[in-house]
């Protein structure tokens, strides 16, 4: 019997396109799921659109859209970002769906309602729109939100509760004995001592009149909707099944791993396990927390004029070399800065003088030579892969990069060593198919990182007659 494993990335707002950073997160959501598979799994990726809230109303209202119109055209938009980056996402599931969305948060409202952890109250409090959330004075930055530096405004209203202080010794508990795993450590102790400096109920609901009726209702409550975080999280469980198809839910609850990026670590880590306990439902097993991407050193913000596509540079340089750039240049717990001069740096160096070339001159001389593969099988014990194999297993993407291209760089120079080109037919057909044989071998771990490019190589040498490609697999940029 197979083995499941169920990987989400985090559900982005649909306010505005795709950034470099959802292109980080998509990538090594994609890669782990791709190694599952490899492996043998039974293996699920869920993403998503958070389609509800304040934000969704206010950017529409700037565009001249509905709040439904501009989800429908940005969710697009995000979905085809995905795939433009080989991610193939198995269920998308958006926050305005009525059908398999709706019914399930309204079913993990009404079960918390029941556990006693849902209360109404007049609240006044300093609101992020960006985060959608409220902050305590002692949050703030210089008076800002940490994470949009913008002053929060002062709101005023009824909102229902959800009693987050009642879990506070529960949530330090799982997070400490290990059964919710927090990656990485930072992240963890990071958590914890959120937990010691006390948890305060948050609010679960905006009024219907400030969300412009735009959202999930309360159930009985028509003056308020749901409030999106609340919502957001819920897609993780809606997406497999939940209010809707139990068979499903039970056969892929609870997730084996969110990722997520580190400015929605408390979301996940503690009001989303918090909300499920109280539903009587099981926690995700872990939370891999990757950081952010700067831009020269900065922050990248519309203000600094530093934004970087994504959907521009995957035009430019394509999928693969953008997914080489951000495994192999971006830490993957840590924050890693993007530069086109950099990005064209190793573009040149690692993949078109590097890999590109090793290809070209291994598949010429199997040319030259007239060199037949007749069959081939990859060894499953060699070293190398296992050690790439387990650093994917530990969620250690540009160490895992890195150790594929030391095996690439590795063979470049055996090449230059055994000097194959000097050798007489008899003795050359050896040293190509060992060659052959090589390449092969690496581009199984590669197919689970730069899938284009391994698939590529794998037709090349495919055999039984080895022709080299009429352009190199990465052209030299001038």
């Amino acid at each position: 019997m197979k083995n499941k494993f169920y990987i989400t990335t985090a559900i982005p707002y649909v306010n505005g396109k795709p950034h470099i950073g959802h292109a980080l997160e998509y990538v090594q959501a994609d890669i782990v799921v791709r190694y599952h598979r490899l492996i043998g799994d039974e293996s699920l990726l869920l993403s998503g659109s958070d389609e509800n809230g304040l934000k969704i109303v206010q950017a529409a209202e700037a565009q001249g859209l509905s709040p439904q119109a501009l989800s429908d055209q940005n969710t697009k938009l995000f979905q085809e970002f995905a795939k433009k980056l080989n991610v193939n996402v198995d269920i998308w599931r958006r926050g305005s769906d009525q059908k398999y969305h709706w019914p399930g948060v309204s079913e993990l409202w009404k079960k918390s309602l029941e556990a006693g952890d849902i209360y109404n109250k007049i609240y006044r409090g300093l609101y992020c729109v960006g985060c959608e959330d409220f902050y305590l004075q002692k949050d703030l930055v210089d008076g800002k939100c940490p994470e949009h530096l913008k002053v929060p405004e002062i709101v005023e209203e009824e909102n229902y509760f959800f009693r987050l202080s009642k879990y506070e010794k529960k949530l330090k508990d799982l997070i400490t004995s290990g059964e919710l795993k927090v990656i990485p450590d930072e992240r963890r102790n990071e958590i914890l001592a959120l937990i010691e400096s006390g948890l305060q109920d948050f609010s679960i609901s905006r009024s219907k009149k400030r969300a412009k009726g735009w959202g999930i209702p309360v159930p009985g409550d028509e003056n308020q909707v749901i409030y999106t975080w609340y919502d957001g999280l819920a897609i993780y469980i809606t997406g497999v099944g939940y209010g809707y198809d139990k068979g499903e839910f039970d056969k892929w609850w609870p997730a084996n791993v969110h990722f997520i990026g580190k400015g929605i670590n408390r979301f996940h880590t503690l009001y989303w396990p918090a909300m499920l306990i109280s539903a009587g439902l099981s926690i995700p097993r872990s939370v891999f927390i990757h950081g952010y991407i700067t831009s020269g050193g900065q922050k990248i913000s519309k203000t600094l004029g530093n934004v970087i596509d994504p959907i521009e540079v995957i035009d430019r340089y394509g999928a693969d070399a953008t997914r080489y750039y951000l495994l192999r240049e971006i830490p993957a717990t840590k924050d890693g800065d993007f530069t086109y001069e950099r990005f064209e740096q190793l573009y040149n160096s690692d993949l078109a003088n590097g890999l590109g070339n090793l290809v070209q001159r291994v598949a010429k001389l199997c040319e030259i030579h007239n060199i037949s593969i007749l069959s081939f099988v990859s060894d499953p014990s060699n070293p190398s892969i296992s050690l790439i194999f387990s650093h994917l297993d530990r969620f250690e993407f540009n160490l895992a990069i890195e150790e594929l291209w030391r095996e690439f760089s590795a063979l470049d120079i055996k090449i230059t060593t055994d000097e194959p080109w000097k050798k007489t037919k008899e003795k050359v057909v050896g040293y190509l198919r060992y060659y052959v044989k090589k390449l092969l071998e690496l581009s199984q771990p590669l197919s689970l990182l730069l899938p284009q490019t391994a698939a590529k190589i794998q037709q090349i040498f495919k055999g039984p007659k080895i022709v080299a490609p009429p352009t190199p697999l990465f052209p030299r940029l001038p």
